[in-house]
């Protein structure tokens, strides 16, 4: 039997394993599609900035059901090899403005810029110099190996032409780096963090440490289009005794919250919600509400973050766990599917009996034209080319492939079949006993 005569004979059983396989499928797609429940993250270093934030983050996924999972790296840049990485199981990073682009980094989306990280320059008081040019020649601080504090460091101080060889490197955390400058370890700490930082906050409160003033600043920000000019305003780290003493000018990035493409739409609102409740509030360098914000940086805006920015969370998710919305976001795909499928289930039964007797209609229709084709001719008409035919018709009737509800059909047809037979017979010999009778 070829596969087209067997799709032909078993036309239901194929229809039934189609809509039993597309429901299936549809389901398993369902399921298979739904968010995970566990997240990494690639932070910082422990005790730092961003792995502070990462435990924010951490504490408001847990209310929803999702288990967020921190891993310590040495800063921002690491975080990115980790991102690029499929392997490395990295979902969501903090990273560090201008750093990378699109082209070196195609797999990464940006959901927003979520706060400002500053570039500070602590001194000891007790240097005879004031600003950067006092740095040449001391033990400096410019953050752990990979870390974006120290490429940004770097980067910067050679743009002043700052021998840098001059000057004794050392890769210190922005906590280790503020204990060493204190105790008189280290000259200069040179770090790029945030100002909610504790660190921040305790050597701006602190008179055996200064604030240096970055240079230039407007000039920077011309010829790096990823850095801002921020203030820091004088008296701001303890206002009693006036610290800083005055107005210091800084350079800083804008940190963004980063994916991998490919992470689930339901995640990114998740995370999205989240950087709103830890990034909104009001802070030196920012306004109430002005951070988390749609902006790119170094890599293109999700989708998701595009709409979050406009039109906030999805409407389902107001209301029900994100899980439970986005399963019902895919039963609404899944919906229309069942609605055309039911309606099949129903008219397959009716589909297979207009098939079954249509194939012995069919072979009716067959005995009819020979019955019209019978009274047509005249009675003297040779009619054994009608016989042949009618043999033919009922052996088609004997070999009917059908079940056997439909037997009394069958046998109806083949008893009708006899019938024009037998009169086409009684014709037949009707007129050749006239043809007799004439002739003698």
């Amino acid at each position: 039997m070829s596969i087209r005569e067997f799709a032909r004979s078993k036309w239901i059983f194929l229809g039934l394993v189609a809509v039993i396989a597309t429901v299936t499928l549809a389901g398993f797609l369902v399921f298979q599609t739904m968010p995970p429940r566990t997240l990494v993250m690639a932070t910082g270093p422990e005790g730092g900035a961003y792995h502070e934030i990462g435990k924010r983050y951490q504490a408001i996924l847990a209310r929803s059901g999702v288990r967020l999972r921190l891993v310590s790296t040495s800063g921002a840049l690491e975080n990115l090899e980790l991102l690029r990485d499929p392997h490395s199981g990295v979902t969501v990073a903090l990273s560090q403005g201008g750093i990378t682009s699109e082209v070196e980094t195609p797999d990464v989306e940006s959901l927003g810029n979520v706060f400002y990280e500053v570039l500070w320059t602590f001194y000891r008081s007790s240097f005879g110099g004031q600003g950067l040019d006092a740095l040449r020649g001391r033990r400096i601080s410019v953050g752990i190996e990979g870390s974006g504090s120290r490429a940004l460091s770097l980067e910067l101080l050679k743009g002043r032409s700052i021998d840098v060889n001059s000057m004794e490197l050392l890769g210190y955390s922005p906590q280790e780096a503020s204990d060493k400058l204190l105790s008189g370890e280290i000259d200069a700490a040179i770090m790029l963090i945030s100002s909610e930082a504790p660190v921040i906050r305790r050597l701006l409160a602190d008179e055996r440490v200064e604030l240096a003033s970055f240079p230039d600043t407007d000039a920077y920000v011309a010829l790096y289009p990823f850095l801002h000019k921020v203030m820091v305003p004088a008296g701001v780290g303890d206002i009693t005794k006036h610290l800083p003493p005055s107005n210091v000018m800084l350079l800083a990035t804008k940190a963004s919250l980063v994916v991998r493409s490919d992470t689930h739409s339901a995640i990114q609102y998740l995370l999205l919600n989240a950087a709103r409740q830890v990034h909104s509030g009001p802070g030196i360098f920012r306004r109430a509400g002005e951070f988390p914000t749609a902006e790119a940086g170094d890599f293109p805006l999700s989708d998701e973050a595009a709409q979050f920015y406009k039109s906030g969370r999805p409407f389902l998710q107001n209301y029900l766990p994100f899980w439970a919305a986005s399963l019902a976001v895919r039963l609404i795909i899944v919906i229309p599917i069942i609605g055309l499928i039911y309606p099949l289930l129903r008219l397959l039964p009716v589909l297979y009996d207009w098939t079954m007797r249509r194939k012995i209609s069919r072979l009716y229709g067959e005995l009819r034209f020979l019955e019209d084709e019978m009274e047509s001719r005249s009675a003297s008409h040779d009619n054994s080319g009608i016989l042949a035919r009618l043999d033919r018709l009922e052996r088609q009737a004997n070999h009917l492939r059908i079940p056997k509800t439909y037997a009394s059909m069958q046998y109806m047809l083949r008893h009708h079949i006899g019938l024009v037979r037998e009169r086409l017979i009684a014709e037949h010999n009707g007129s050749t006993k006239l043809f007799l009778a004439q002739t003698r």
